[in-house]
């Protein structure tokens, strides 16, 4: 049996797309990618405001669309792919983190699962499966749903490097989350680790082939994937074991991978390779070797952090997690937006990016559309240190504006409008 294979480079704006495309053929993705199959890449959203290390870059998309051209994909057959959460709109974070602009320079589809596709119950979809489920038989009694189009496709996740309240780390595993569950997602969080290994035996019966390209040249540590310290480390993984991937990050993170709950689980049901001493890197071999020393998500949790880990696991699990699964839900949905975006972002984020925004990265992402680069990279990204795009006033318009949508979209709320549709007398 092959041994699990990781791809790490360094990389700069100089020669990131030239990168990525020898990236993704030193992990083999051509072996895992059917080209005759629709390809989904399933981008990354944490924020809808940009926020570095939070989401998708700009530049992990342009090089992955960029390779797969190169190497004969038909771009017929490759489209982007986003779910929805209720406290994140995907429609304006796409345009915040520049990654429409990107999808609509290549002329690619751009698939909003929630907007038009059709939904299978997971049972009709992988049948026995659901037998050697860890949690989500008793998460879900009747079943959950996951989009009908994931059925026969391929899927490259498009994480990045950073940390996560829940899970310690995340990134591939953790990527498929908001397209494999259709709503209430949130009532998987006390098992979240096992949440996140039935999705990966789902993924892989599913999909035609899998895959994930983990950008790492902003990075994020701290009570991610939202309030993070961000870095600029300059590096770029990939891999067709999703597990082998995630545990490369957090090993760079300068965290155990086995003891981390979800890469043990995945590891031991041979789901992937969580063990750091039997993965094979390819690439640049030096790059694997560092450790960043991160704090972790735990040390300085935020007020809103640290209140989910007193619902979800501790003294507020009792009386308050039951009121997460009735039509008194969105409380929470509104909670979170008051705080993170009405209140954290505007106040501790704007100068945490706008130092980050002073990189090279910083000054690629913020000069985004003006530049032109050639087939390496970008060989000038502007000088000059960039600016966040909004000031404090419109951050938070835009933080009501995401508000009223949240309350609007929760699912609860559209449940009782759809009641109220039923019993409206003809």
């Amino acid at each position: 049996m092959s041994r699990s294979k990781v791809a790490i480079l360094r990389t700069s704006p100089a020669t990131v797309l030239a990168d990525y495309h020898r990236l993704m053929n030193l992990a083999g993705y051509q072996d895992v990618i059917d080209r005759t199959a629709d390809t989904a890449l399933k981008v990354n959203i944490s924020w809808h405001f940009f926020y570095p290390g939070s989401s998708t870059t700009p530049w992990q998309l342009e090089g992955v669309i960029r390779a797969m051209k190169a190497d004969g994909y038909d771009p017929n057959l490759i489209h982007a792919c986003h779910n929805r959460t209720v406290v994140i709109d995907a429609h304006f974070g796409e345009r915040e983190n520049k990654q429409l602009n990107v999808i609509e320079a290549h002329g690619l589809r751009n698939v909003h699962l929630y907007e038009g596709e059709e939904w299978v119950n997971i049972r009709d979809a992988v049948g026995d499966l659901t037998k050697e489920f860890l949690c989500l038989n008793e998460v879900y009694p009747k079943g959950f749903s996951i989009p009908k189009r994931f059925i026969g496709e391929n899927i490259i996740h498009l994480p990045t490097v950073k940390t996560h309240v829940f899970t310690t780390n995340t990134g591939a595993m953790k990527n498929a989350f908001g397209g494999l569950l259709n709503e209430h997602r949130h009532w998987t969080h006390p098992v979240i680790h096992e949440t996140l290994v039935d999705l990966l035996m789902i993924q892989k019966k599913i999909h035609r082939g899998v895959f994930a390209v983990m950008d790492g040249t902003f990075v994020g540590d701290g009570p991610g994937p939202r309030c993070m310290v961000p870095d600029v480390k300059n590096v770029i993984l990939a891999s067709a074991d999703q597990v082998a991937i995630d545990a490369t990050a957090a090993r760079l993170m300068g965290f155990d991978p086995m003891s981390i709950k979800y890469i043990r689980l995945a590891h031991e049901r041979g789901l992937g390779c969580g063990d750091p001493r039997d993965i094979e890197i390819v690439g640049d071999l030096d790059a694997a070797e560092e450790n960043w020393h991160f704090v972790g998500p735990f040390k300085k949790m935020t007020f809103a952090s640290s209140m989910q880990h007193k619902i979800y696991w501790g003294p507020l699990k009792k009386p308050v997690e039951w009121s997460l699964k009735t039509w008194l839900a969105p409380w929470a949905y509104i909670a979170s937006v008051l705080y993170h975006d009405l209140y954290w972002y505007p106040r501790n984020g704007k100068e945490r990016v706008e130092r980050i925004l002073s990189s090279e990265w910083g000054r690629l992402f913020a000069n985004w559309e003006k530049l032109v680069p050639n087939e390496q990279g970008w060989s000038d990204v502007g000088t000059g240190a960039a600016k966040l795009d909004r000031n404090t006033l419109q951050l938070i318009t835009e933080g009501i504006r995401i508000l009223g949508h949240c309350i609007t979209e929760a699912p609860e709320t559209r449940r009782l409008r759809q009641r109220k549709i039923v019993a409206a007398p003809a």
